[in-house]
């Protein structure tokens, strides 16, 4: 089966079985704790926790993954930044009996395994939870046998939670046997073996507790299952590759990363380096298709991290420095039946990733120039200070996992500590300045009245600008800076193309309507994570307190309440938009790479 039957096979399989299928969530989370969707369980967290299911109690879906837990290890022959996560989900239904049930119909049945090669591991038990005997008494029933069965310690065989806090439990793991010979261990080849023998397809978790943000444990009123098969992994076995980068979802990739290269028997000999730059760049199309930008801070940081460390890996191949768009397209090409976003950004996509590029090339030779003389300069101590590694990240854009990897290479240490002391350092003042420009405004600083009214009134415009913005071209407008002063607003937003005159029209002409409809502007003050799992945006994580103040505007007068705009902010802000007076776009164009710039005004009435 290639990778898209597969896929289709394990969905329409649970959905025989009373499961709706579930479209992938997003890769940006919407849980606060965490940037990235990591498990296929994320979007279906608070049912897991008693709240009723909109899809029902039984789910199945393929998620979107995204990881760096393990981006030391991509290169191998299974790990990876980004995978779809296959999994079926139960919410108070069925539990331990029948979730092991499905698992090994669907292996043995639908995809034609032999039972043979499946080996089981299992929750041995510890202080605080006892060990999982039904789960082993289940797949001996089932035909596996005793000595294919082990017991493993919490740290392989109890999963979650999400996060700091959520649901989590024991797990019972499937893994496959591919070569059937033991290494050197001989009886001690067992699963989790680092031979490469055993490859760990599919995770088992019985949520049966909940973990609270200090690690205690507590039973959940409802049991659940969450399940995950890694899709690449399965595609592996199934078409009996040996890594994943030979199968369907990236061999087209690596074949492209050979072409480029122009030398087909580099790949066998040494194939890490490729592998590692078919995996970023795949990672980072899927970003770029959530409208995430390179940047120095939150998911921007990751993007440009990974695709930093592609285009490090590919001047080691010596491939050209335009290689990532040939690349990028046979990534696009792979999945766009599966995600049609892909191919209809695919403009915008291959513009984030070309300029990024584009920028780091143009300091990549001096930045490693410089990195060899402060070699040469600590040949005796083997450490690299935490200043001197800033510096490097400051003045060259390296990530510090990329200096820690050059540094790695030729035996040096880096002092992480003393790293994250410059860094925090250097961001407390750059925030010291930036404060202006991310939502502070400094109105409280201004002395004459009537100029900080007019202030107050743009800093609310503002905000009735950024939900039109969203609603006219989509969540992926983010703010990335704005500034006021008496006579105008500027707002920095994410977006990476230009915007027609037709859309800007119908911008101001919604900003203006919320402003007739005369909304009230309400101010509270609630935890960051209330603030968020209430509907807040919040696009500076870093900068905000344990509590913020939220200001939302809308219409509190009819149940539920009909909310317009909800954000995290400072303030201060009107009592009703009526005060406006006429919202004006006077402006509008790029202001660098995916962020635009509007300039708008407030006139004195609201012209009929």
């Amino acid at each position: 089966m290639n990778s898209f039957t597969i896929r289709r096979t394990f969905l329409n399989f649970f959905k025989e079985r009373g499961h709706k299928i579930v479209p992938s969530s997003s890769l940006l989370s919407v849980d606060p704790t965490v940037l990235f969707t990591t498990a296929g369980m994320q979007q279906f967290k608070e049912y897991f926790l008693g709240k009723p299911c909109v899809y029902g109690k039984r789910v199945t879906s393929c998620q979107k993954c995204f990881r760096t837990s393990d981006i030391e290890k991509v290169g191998d022959t299974t790990h990876l930044c980004f995978l779809e996560m296959l999994g079926n989900f139960s919410f108070g239904d069925y539990f331990k009996k029948e979730t092991i049930e499905f698992a090994l119909e669907f292996l043995t049945k639908k995809c034609g395994l032999d039972i043979k090669n499946l080996w089981i591991s299992y929750f041995k038990g510890d202080k605080e939870v006892p060990e999982d005997k039904e789960s082993k008494q289940i797949w001996l029933k089932l035909g596996i046998p005793e000595q294919r069965i082990y017991g493993f310690s919490r740290e392989e065989n109890f999963w979650g939670p999400t996060g700091i806090e959520g649901p989590c439990g024991p797990t019972t793991e499937i893994h496959y046997d591919l070569t059937g010979k033991p290494c050197e261990k001989g009886s001690k080849c067992i699963p989790n073996c680092d031979c490469g023998r055993f490859v760990e397809i599919w995770n088992l978790v019985f949520n049966e507790y909940y973990q609270s943000s200090n690690k205690k444990l507590t039973l959940l009123k409802q049991k659940g299952v969450d399940t995950g098969m890694g899709l690449e992994r399965l595609t592996m076995v199934l078409q009996k590759d040996l890594s994943v980068f030979e199968t369907d979802l990236f061999w087209p990739i690596i074949k492209e990363i050979i072409v480029q290269r122009n030398n087909v028997s580099s790949y066998e000999q040494d194939p890490r380096f490729y592998r590692i730059i078919a995996d970023h760049i795949k990672a980072s199309v899927f970003l770029a298709s959530e409208g995430v930008i390179p940047s120095n801070v939150e998911e921007g940081y990751v993007l440009r991290k990974i695709l930093r460390r592609a285009v490090r890996f590919g001047k080691l191949l010596n491939l050209s420095e335009n290689f990532l768009i040939p690349v990028s397209r046979e990534v696009i090409k792979i999945y766009e039946n599966v995600y049609p976003e892909l191919k209809s950004n695919q403009a915008e996509i291959l513009t984030i990733i070309q300029k990024e590029g584009e920028n780091f090339n143009r300091t990549l030779e001096k930045g490693l120039k410089q990195f060899k003389k402060l070699l040469k300069a600590k040949a005796q101590d083997k450490i690299i200070s935490g200043e001197e590694a800033f510096n490097i990240y400051q003045s060259y854009g390296f990530p510090l996992e990329l200096i820690e990897e050059l540094a790695r290479e030729e035996g040096f240490d880096v002092d992480k500590e003393k790293f994250f002391q410059a860094l925090k350092k250097h961001q407390e003042v750059s925030r010291a300045g930036a404060e202006k420009k991310f939502g502070g405004h400094n109105i409280e600083t201004i002395k004459n009245e009537e100029e900080k009214r007019r202030m107050i009134k743009l800093h609310t415009a503002t905000h009735l600008l950024q939900q039109a913005l969203r609603q006219v071209l989509g969540k992926e407008v983010k703010q990335m800076g704005s500034d006021i002063n008496p006579e105008r607003l500027r707002f920095d937003f994410s977006y990476p193309q230009k915007i027609s005159s037709e859309q800007l029209k119908e911008v101001e002409n919604l900003v203006n309507q919320k402003i007739k409809e005369d909304l009230e502007v309400r101010k509270e003050e609630v935890s960051y994570e209330q603030a968020i799992k209430s509907g807040a945006l919040a696009f500076f994580k870093e900068k905000y307190p344990e509590k913020v103040t939220v200001y939302s505007i809308g219409n509190f007068s009819v149940s539920p309440p009909q909310i317009f705009s909800k954000e995290i902010c400072a303030g201060p802000h009107v009592n009703r938009t009526s005060e406006l007076g006429c919202f004006k776009i006077v402006k509008e164009r790029s202001s660098g790479l995916g962020v635009r710039r509007i300039k708008a005004v407030l006139e004195p009435k609201i012209k009929d």
